[in-house]
């Protein structure tokens, strides 16, 4: 049976997992990184550090009317590993989607990157009719995966 309830797509980045895990972690790369174009910048987010960690970002989309901020509330860290965050607009409680970053070294110089976009636990049936999942596509998931391969080599 097909999972309609996220989209994964991967890549192998020719850089070490601590490289690429210090530009996911950092909220000011999100901006150059976002394959959707909804992200504007951070809103002076610190460094992703620990589970329970929330950063906020600007945001702009059709969406949600136009300009608009969201919480990004950290759900899962291991450093240079798994980075996990559910997105909520800015001061209320995460409705249930969520994006996974997953690393798996593949040599001293090679990462697999593993990214999710999840929103299976969204259960409000209003707003599912309203945002229709999935709102980043699987394209847009592999351009951002694109751009990080761009911002870990330099290329």
């Amino acid at each position: 049976m097909t999972d309609t309830t996220r989209v994964t797509v991967e890549r192998v980045i020719p850089a070490s997992t601590a490289a690429i895990f210090d530009i996911l972690s950092n909220p000011l790369r999100h901006a150059d990184l976002d394959g959707s174009g909804f992200i504007r910048s951070d809103a002076g987010a610190q460094r992703i550090q620990a589970v329970g960690d929330v950063f906020t970002m600007n945001m702009e989309g059709e969406h949600m009317g136009g300009e608009y901020q969201t919480d990004n509330h950290v759900t899962g860290y291991a450093d240079n590993a798994l980075l996990a965050w559910q997105t909520a607009p800015a001061g209320t409680e995460p409705p249930g989607w969520e994006w996974v970053w997953e690393l798996e070294p593949q040599g001293p110089a090679s990462t697999l990157v593993r990214h999710t976009y999840d929103w299976s636990k969204v259960t409000d049936k209003e707003l599912l009719q309203k945002v229709k999942f999935p709102l980043v596509t699987e394209a847009q998931l592999e351009d951002t995966l694109v751009k990080l391969d761009e911002a870990a080599t330099g290329s």
